[in-house]
């Protein structure tokens, strides 16, 4: 009987460990100081560069090493949240703090890193009518924001610790939530260092089997979005509207990693009411009566980047129906897309620009047949 127990504690003890073992989640840390410039992209913020901006991101990285598919043909990416503060050296400007959701892809047999993060953003002085007019770049405190980081790294050099150091981008926009939004982009250099935990005990990486290597594809799929937000025109004072988009297209997914769409979009932009109405009476030689329809429609193209039930979207559409000249004819759509419920649903968060311009931050959901 002593002996059957102990054989079967010595069974259940081996599949624990074994379970372990399989679920195995590395992970690290990092820091990085950035020092850099503010890239003058509109002349409206010439007078709010006047220092080099610098600060610092500490981050944590989970480690993948191949127990999905995505892992395996993605190259083993991290995944993982970046906190940054950033100095704008402006008092204008106040400081920045940010909090980022990233994925960090290798390359050159992981001596080359890309980072791609997206989130929300903190502003300590935004523009204020009586108390900083001057600036003209945030409208809110609360900002949307993205960050690109690519440079050299090596993992683990001793003890666990590890170099990088490169080139690094920082977006920052409201998407039009409030006036003004000429928004920053700045560009730096970054060094930092890494601590790999555990790293006596990093498990092998799980190659990708030759009979997945075959092209990946689905049949056409049809998507109905349902898309809104809050947004205002750039002209400051004015009110904040609703605004909701109609979108349905065609998707095809192509490969593992990438799916093509193509589709139309209906727009009904309420702030373009009052914007066209204000136009009317400050400028008439535009010709314009205020009672010209607000609703615009558009046709798109665009690309999904898959890595398992996330997706980076991409669109760029032209506006068939455009009865006011607001901006231009073309727009694009950047964001993050998420299935759920065996991908037959999704949510979705863009930015839509005409160009660099963002017009305004959309919270969609759909449904995919």
């Amino acid at each position: 009987m002593k002996n059957s127990f102990f054989l079967l504690f010595t069974v259940l003890i081996s599949f624990t460990l074994l379970s372990q073992e399989k679920t195995q989640k590395p992970y690290s840390i990092g820091v990085d100081y950035f020092y850099g410039n503010i890239y003058e992209h509109n002349f409206d913020i010439g007078h709010l560069i006047t220092g080099h901006p610098e600060g610092v991101m500490l981050s944590y990285n989970r480690k993948t090493y191949g127990l999905t598919e995505a892992e395996q043909r993605y190259g083993f990416p991290d995944w993982g949240f970046t906190f940054l503060y950033q100095n704008m050296k402006n008092p204008v400007l106040g400081d920045n703090y940010s909090l980022y959701g990233h994925y960090t892809w290798y390359f050159l047999k992981r001596n080359l890193q890309l980072t791609v993060g997206t989130g929300i953003g903190y502003n300590t002085n935004p523009y204020d009518i009586n108390t900083n007019f001057k600036n003209n770049a945030y409208g809110t405190s609360l900002m949307s924001t993205s960050l690109l980081k690519f440079g050299f790294v090596r993992e683990n050099i001793w003890n666990g610790i590890g170099l990088n150091a490169g080139l690094s981008f920082i977006h920052y926009s409201n998407g039009n939530f409030k006036a003004p939004n000429t928004s920053t982009n700045t560009y730096s250099a970054n060094i930092g260092l890494s601590y790999l935990l555990d790293h006596e005990n990093f498990p092998d990486y799980i190659p990708l089997a030759e009979d997945n290597e075959n092209t990946y594809n689905e049949p056409i799929s049809y998507n109905f979005v349902l898309r809104g937000g809050i947004n205002q025109s750039d002209l400051i004072g004015q009110d904040q509207r609703s605004f909701f988009v109609v979108s349905a297209f065609a998707n095809k997914r192509i490969s593992f990693k990438s799916s093509l769409q193509a589709g139309v979009d209906f727009f009904f932009s309420n702030f373009i009411k009052e914007y066209v109405k204000y136009r009317s009476v400050a400028f008439p030689e535009d010709g314009l009566t205020g009672d010209e329809d607000y609703k615009r429609v558009g046709v798109f193209l665009g690309h999904e980047l898959r890595f398992n039930k996330t997706a980076f979207l991409s669109q760029v559409g032209y506006y068939v129906y455009w009865p006011n000249e607001f901006e231009n004819r073309v727009y694009n759509r950047m964001g993050l897309k998420r299935y759920f419920f065996d991908n037959n649903y999704f949510a979705t968060v863009s930015v839509k620009s005409h160009w660099a311009k963002a017009e305004a931050i959309e919270f969609a959901v759909g449904i995919r047949i």
